[in-house]
């Protein structure tokens, strides 16, 4: 008696694309290509300001929208928005001083 013979597998062919890297669909789109690069200048400006942040208050802080108005910070609670209200001159002039001036708004981040 001979060995079973097995077909060989075949290959299914999906009809659904394979997924695009989220950068390279950033760079693709135009609204998107900006909305990255609004992202980045945000996150640069709490690059610049972080030194400045005392302590553990780094970890309550995020980088939120940046708009012809100004830039938000994002944290997690009334008493680090508070700390950082008292702050804000030295924030701002800190933005200033690495050529990135506006006015900094902090808002509390929703959960």
């Amino acid at each position: 008696m001979s060995p079973p013979r097995y077909l060989a597998p075949t290959r299914i062919r999906t009809s659904v694309p394979s997924p695009t890297p989220m950068a390279d669909a950033l760079r693709a789109h135009e609204g998107l290509a900006r909305l990255g690069e609004r992202l980045e200048a945000s996150r640069r400006r709490l690059r610049v300001i972080a030194p400045a942040l005392p302590g553990t208050l780094m970890a309550s802080v995020q980088p939120g929208p940046l708009d012809e108005d100004g830039w938000s910070l994002l944290v997690a609670n009334a008493a680090v928005a508070a700390k950082l209200r008292h702050l804000l001159p030295r924030l701002e002039a800190l933005l200033a001083q690495a050529g990135l001036p506006g006015r900094i708004r902090v808002k509390l981040a929703q959960k």
